[in-house]
């Protein structure tokens, strides 16, 4: 195994780097190889291209000749560019998308053939569903699932495959993807924002939910990394002693990118560049060989969908450039991990962000419904938001001191706290003309004035207001930002739909005008929600003790925070916004259950192979070593020999120590892993593989990553910090 781990070292140094060549203009790549509304311009007839627009602006259905006509123009765009295959692109519960590849070509008899496209292809296919998750939802004998176009996301081109973007069902009906149930709370907060925003502007037609992801991620030499049975088969480092130099200097936050690495950037803006994926911002991260790239805001469905291909397209890219991307949140001990902030807004047709202050206090007083409402729906639903972003690998993040913790919070600045300080004095009922003229050009007509910058840069909270915008922190870097956005807006749809209940009383039965309305229920909102707002001034165990005298709930582990994804509060939420069934809510929660589970069983399996295959006995070779050491010293010393070999004799019995901890503990862990096997109970089995099987691995690590420091490096098996993570 140590001559597998220099013969990579050996090659990773040898590396010569791709060259990647940019002569084009960014903005003349951009969507050459989607199917978007320039190109849909110039290959569909008027009725076909209004048809598709009609569909995406306003949800109208697209009958079968429109869909027929669409599809025969996108298989004429397609073979222009070389394209063989089609394809519909989903995104199954797996975490991962999905593809089945069809070509295009068809026989016709006589020998002779076409290629063949039409609206039955593109609008549904019948994927077998039987081998994806479905929590119990499909039967046996109902293994079909579907898949069905969705127009909102254009159809694109990799390689030599049409990608067309839909969202994948059961044969019962029931949503088995990401995709559904977001568009389906696209939909919701869509029509209660749009309610909301008409109180301030009549011609208001349609609020759009927008999503920002930044994604993080390491890079990591191909060969280093798989000379790592940890890495090729979990994703991170179960073993391994930090580095004696890691991120501490903080030298390599925004520092000059490395070369190798820009030549993947480059190499990869290129790719989504044509995929029209608005990349725009890359950077060093803080721990040594960790990266950062962010887009432009996109609207939210299409913007789930650019990062789920960019995750795809990023391996594929790194593989040419013989490096591995990591996306696993905590792939090496020590170091920073990595996430994937969500920042989200909403934006109306008229070309208003919601979430920005304006002029006006007509405006800032729509910006304030819009943010405090938000804070309310956290508030109401934060444990539901952390059991949105809860994973096995996500579980090293929150809640194991590394920012953002696991506790939901929500940050709004010194500034904007002391304007909801000033609304929450506000007169219960009507308003005196003073108070009106004090609360209008005092208090909300100079927001503008006070938010010059309101970012947060201790990053202490998982959902923080920066600016413009709410940055949902707590989100994992390998998640899929559609389960996430999925619940952000479906709480924050019910709470303007509650808001508008509550604003329409008080008008009508109060007779109270639409400002003072307003302003009343927000001020209930402004003192019921205190305890949700949190300024980042204390750290660790102080903020733990302060979140749960304030009644905060704080879900360490994956399996306790789940729960909150079928309580009968999220049951009744989703059901209410139509957003998802009781059925698919609760297939939902017991497929992230066994995928919590599955993942530890395999860490588990792989800790313990690692350990006593390669660990165990490389450290009994080399203790062998030094028993001859010590035998040849008592030949030259004898009786001597007790004062020379003091130091050897003590490492043998300390590698002797390190040697029965690991097999006892991977004894136990074994145990422990058949006991949790019996149990039929998958929360009970998730919760002993948490408590008990995953509690032994830094047990199990501790004497690994100790003896790695006594065992000559000559002939240590696994490929070392240093060498991971500062190989360049």
């Amino acid at each position: 195994m140590s001559l597998l781990r220099f013969h990579a070292i050996k090659e990773s140094l040898a590396y010569k780097f791709v060259n990647v060549q940019e002569h084009e203009r960014r903005s003349d790549l951009f969507g050459r190889n989607v199917f978007n509304e320039n190109t849909m311009r110039q290959y569909l007839t008027k009725d076909a291209f209004v048809g598709v627009r009609n569909a995406v602006q306003f949800g109208k259905k697209i009958d079968r000749n429109i869909a027929d006509q669409v599809a025969s123009s996108m298989k004429d765009w397609a073979l222009a560019k070389g394209v063989t295959h089609y394809t519909h692109w989903f995104q199954p519960l797996t975490g991962s998308t999905a593809e089945k590849h069809d070509a295009f070509f068809e026989t016709v008899g006589g020998g002779m053939s076409i290629e063949k496209f039409g609206g039955t292809q593109l609008v549904q296919q019948e994927p077998d569903a039987s081998s994806f998750p479905s929590g119990g939802i499909r039967n046996t004998f109902e293994a079909r699932g579907y898949t069905a176009w969705d127009p909102t996301s254009p159809a694109f081109i990799y390689e030599t495959t049409l990608c067309i973007p839909t969202i994948f069902v059961a044969y019962t009906g029931e949503a088995l993807d990401y995709k559904t149930p977001l568009l389906r709370a696209l939909h919701a907060v869509d029509d209660a924002a749009t309610a909301v925003c008409r109180y301030f502007d009549k011609n208001v037609k349609k609020v759009t939910s927008s999503l920002g992801w930044e994604q993080e991620y390491f890079l990591i030499d191909k060969m280093l990394a798989s000379s790592r049975p940890d890495i090729t088969l979990t994703g991170r480092t179960l073993l391994g002693h930090s580095s004696a130099k890691g991120q501490q200097l903080d030298d390599h936050y925004f520092g000059s990118i490395p070369n190798r690495a820009l030549n993947f950037m480059r190499d990869l803006e290129k790719e989504c560049m044509l995929l029209g994926i608005p990349v725009k911002t890359r950077h060093n991260e803080v721990a040594p060989n960790q990266f950062e790239l962010a887009p432009i805001f996109e609207e939210a469905n299409l913007s789930v969908d650019h990062n789920s291909l960019l995750m795809d397209i990023m391996g594929r890219v790194a593989s040419r450039h013989n490096f591995k991307v990591l996306l696993h949140e905590k792939p090496f001990a020590g170091v920073n991990g990595s996430g994937k902030h969500n920042n989200w807004s909403l934006s109306t047709d008229t070309g208003v962000n919601l979430l920005a202050t304006g002029k006006t206090p007509m405006s800032n007083l729509q910006f304030l419904t819009f943010f405090i409402n938000t804070i309310k729906a956290v508030h109401q639903h934060e444990a539901l938001l952390r059991a949105a972003v809860a994973s096995a690998s996500n579980e090293h993040r929150l809640g194991a001191n590394e920012a953002p913790p696991a506790i939901m919070s929500v940050f709004i600045g010194e500034q904007l706290a002391k304007v909801l300080d000033e609304l929450e004095g506000v007169t219960k009922g009507k308003l005196s003309p003073k108070e009106k003229t004090e609360l209008k050009l005092n208090v909300v007509g100079k927001i503008p004035d006070v938010l010059l910058d309101n970012t947060d840069r201790n990053r202490t909270s998982p959902f923080a207001f920066t600016g413009n915008k709410f940055e949902f922190r707590a989100v994992g870097s390998m998640a899929n930002c559609g389960n996430p956005m999925t619940v952000l807006n479906t709480i924050v749809a019910k709470q303007l739909k509650d808001f508008k209940t509550e604003v329409d009383a008080l008008i009508n039965k109060k007779d109270l005008k639409k400002d003072e309305a307003v302003f009343n229920v927000l001020r209930e909102y402004i003192k019921s929600t205190k305890s949700i707002l949190f300024d980042g001034n204390s750290y660790g165990e102080a903020w733990e003790a302060e979140a749960k005298k304030r009644g905060l709930s704080n879900n360490n582990t994956t399996p306790q925070a789940l729960k909150a994804r079928i309580s009968k509060a999220s049951i009744s939420l989703f059901e209410e916004m139509g957003v998802m069934s009781k059925i698919e809510t609760e297939a939902r929660y017991e497929i992230e259950v066994e995928v919590y589970i599955k993942h530890v069983q395999i860490e588990s399996r792989v800790l313990g192979d690692i350990a006593r295959n390669h660990i165990v006995p490389t450290a009994v070779k080399y203790q062998n070593v030094l028993i001859e050491n010590v035998r040849g010293l008592k030949e030259i010393f004898e009786e001597k020999y007790h004062n020379v070999s003091k130091e050897q004799v003590n490492l043998i019995e300390e590698i002797s120590n390190h040697i029965e901890g690991i097999n006892a503990n991977v004894t136990k862990m074994i145990d422990e892993r058949r006991k949790a096997n019996s149990i039929e109970d998958i929360e009970k089995k998730a919760e002993a593989y948490c408590k008990h099987v995953k509690s032994l691995f830094d047990k199990i690590r501790y004497h690994c990553d100790n003896l790695e420091l006594l065992v000559d490096d000559e002939i240590w098996p696994l490929t070392k910090y240093r060498e991971l993570l500062f190989t360049r």
